[in-house]
């Protein structure tokens, strides 16, 4: 049990690494978020490879297809997200993208005949009011940004319903025969979709590629598939508010690498979803499935 809270919370802290490199980097997003999705399916080739020889008499086409509405629901997640973004100002984004334990429940009952408890219920209400303290005095409530807000809020649907398919497809004999297609065919729907806004066949500066390659490596292949890992072990709204503490370490990077000292609602914040972390971690409904 501890040991897969620890792996949940290194993937949490990996994922938080990716706006940092995300703004690092002057590559297309698009193509930006193709490369790091191929990156990791050819990292985690090898450990797919090895499983799948092991248990290549359980694996079937059928696992193969179920890899594949996650991998839509990521790739369009990716590229929703770098639209919407870029549409409306970073307050109303960050919320936004927050809000994913409000759409899990209805996700999880419907794809996973998964129904929430009382207690994560309150949890989720906690940890989401810090959320909105910490950006309600930036929120921008404006026709301007109805559009950027409208393409936000679907990325997060799109989200929180990746999330919630890993959780349904926690059968797996492996994590590795899940995620591999995954990632590989995301990359490539994101790779397509790029050719429509630059040529992927081009120099890329030493930074570029080393911050492509740490995408890849750090918040992709660390990041995402602890947490699709975690959707194994543990309940997916569970989950996905322990997830939200990546707002938390992306605030503490963001001290350290570039001396942004967060603002008091940052704490706030912190303490309300620590709290709601507590919550759901000493609940008898916080076990090992």
């Amino acid at each position: 049990m501890l040991l897969n809270i620890l792996l949940l919370g290194l993937g949490v802290f990996a994922g938080s690494t990716a706006v940092i490199m995300i703004k690092a980097s002057t590559v297309h997003p698009i193509l930006l978020a193709a490369l790091r999705l191929l990156v990791a399916a050819m990292a985690l080739t090898p450990l797919f490879l090895r499983d799948y020889r092991r248990y290549r008499n359980v694996y079937t086409r059928l696992h193969f297809r179920e890899s594949l509405a996650p991998a839509v629901m990521l790739a369009i997640h990716f590229m929703t997200w770098i639209v919407g973004a870029r549409m409306t100002p970073s307050a109303n984004a960050s919320l936004i993208v927050n809000l994913v334990p409000i759409a899990m429940p209805f996700s999880l009952a419907l794809l996973a005949h998964e129904r929430v408890t009382a207690t994560e219920l309150k949890a989720t209400a906690l940890a989401l009011g810090g959320v909105v303290f910490l950006t309600a005095a930036d929120l921008n409530l404006s026709l301007q940004y109805f559009w950027g807000d409208v393409i936000c809020f679907g990325s997060m649907i799109f989200y929180a319903i990746y999330l919630t398919l890993g959780r349904k497809n926690r059968h797996f004999e492996s994590v590795w025969l899940y995620l591999v297609p995954l990632y590989a065919v995301a990359g490539c729907l994101c790779l397509i979709v790029s050719l429509f806004f630059v040529n992927p066949i081009q120099p890329y500066s030493l930074q570029n590629a080393l911050l492509i390659l740490g995408l890849g490596l750090i918040p992709t292949v660390v990041g995402h598939s602890l947490i699709n890992r975690a959707m194994k072990h543990f309940r997916g709204q569970i989950v996905s508010l322990i997830n939200m503490g990546q707002f938390v370490f992306a605030g503490i990077l963001a001290y350290l690498l570039f001396r942004e000292l967060p603002d008091w609602t940052f704490y706030v914040a912190s303490a309300l979803l620590a709290t709601a972390v507590w919550l759901v971690v000493r609940s008898y409904k916080f076990q090992e499935e």
